[in-house]
């Protein structure tokens, strides 16, 4: 593939003295740019958004979460890849942390040590997780259950109330949108993660992929935290999902809902990125100024 990209981009440039010589800039691009692809996959940087919700009080201002997603531990990244991660997020020491979905790419039997650092995650509120579409191929049930003995808490369309100085934050997680399609009693249910919820309080949902923020805009979530796309991974194909999704990476508003997709933490297929490197995403809460 990126020797097809370079010489589309040596076509356009002056042309070569000969056919050998372009061959030979044809191969020396395209080795450069594979070699920037694979470096740039496993060089995940922290990404910091502040985002303004207008249902935030002033007493969780500065709030801080950290979001890891598609990790995609298994047969490219593995236990080291996800020591380096843990410690990189245990420095920002953050109040707590999401993982929106993918986190695997194998069975709990296949991966069980590379996951364990896992355990060594610190924050006040401890870590979250939902599923995404790639742990249903890998025996998601299985999953959910032996991530609750490395003390991340699973939300499986379910909410949970985090509080500080006397003022609460709800946050809900979802089952991911593909669960159905497999015979294991999962699927995604927004009106069962939001029920019994205080209205009057900010609502933050965890939902591996970005579609699912067109139901949440119809339940009042503030902000819907997504992975899935990669960012596209490598940059041409982010343009093709913008056919699936309502958002590639970055913070969107939709209606009243605000949309944060991360480019993922690790990757998937080739282990490589191009102009789409991999995020640690600190995301610092500030409440409304007309709160």
């Amino acid at each position: 593939m990126f020797l097809a990209l370079a010489a589309a981009v040596l076509e356009v440039l002056p042309a070569f003295p000969s056919r050998v010589s372009s061959a030979t800039g044809i191969l020396m691009l395209g080795s450069s740019v594979s070699l920037w692809a694979l470096l740039e996959a496993r060089s995940a940087r922290v990404e910091r958004v502040e985002i303004s919700l207008r249902r935030l009080p002033r007493e969780l201002d500065g709030l801080r979460i950290v979001q890891l997603s598609d990790l995609h531990i298994g047969q490219t990244l593995g236990r080291a890849f996800l020591e380096r991660v843990v410690a990189r997020v245990n420095e920002l020491a953050p109040d707590a942390v999401v993982i929106t979905g993918d986190l695997v790419d194998g069975s709990v039997e296949d991966l069980e040590r590379d996951v364990a650092p896992l355990s060594a995650l610190t924050s006040k509120y401890g870590t979250f997780f939902v599923t995404g579409n790639h742990e249903y191929h890998a025996g998601a049930p299985e999953w959910c259950e032996h991530l609750g003995k490395l003390r991340v808490r699973v939300l499986r369309n379910e909410h949970v109330a985090l509080e500080r100085n006397g003022q609460i934050l709800h946050l809900a997680g979802i089952d991911d949108s593909e669960a159905a399609h497999f015979d294991v009693g999962h699927r995604a249910d927004l009106p069962r993660a939001v029920e019994g919820r205080d209205r009057s309080r900010p609502l933050i949902l965890l939902a591996h992929q970005p579609k699912a923020v067109h139901e949440a805009v119809q339940h009042g979530v503030d902000l819907q935290l997504s992975g899935h796309t990669h960012g596209g991974q490598v940059w041409p194909f982010r343009w093709l999902l913008r056919a699936g999704q309502p958002a590639v990476d970055g913070l969107r508003k939709m209606g009243d809902t605000l949309l944060y997709v991360s480019r993922g933490t690790g990757h998937s297929g080739p282990p490589m990125r191009l102009g789409v490197p991999p995020e640690i995403t600190e995301l610092v809460l500030r409440a409304s100024a007309d709160y």
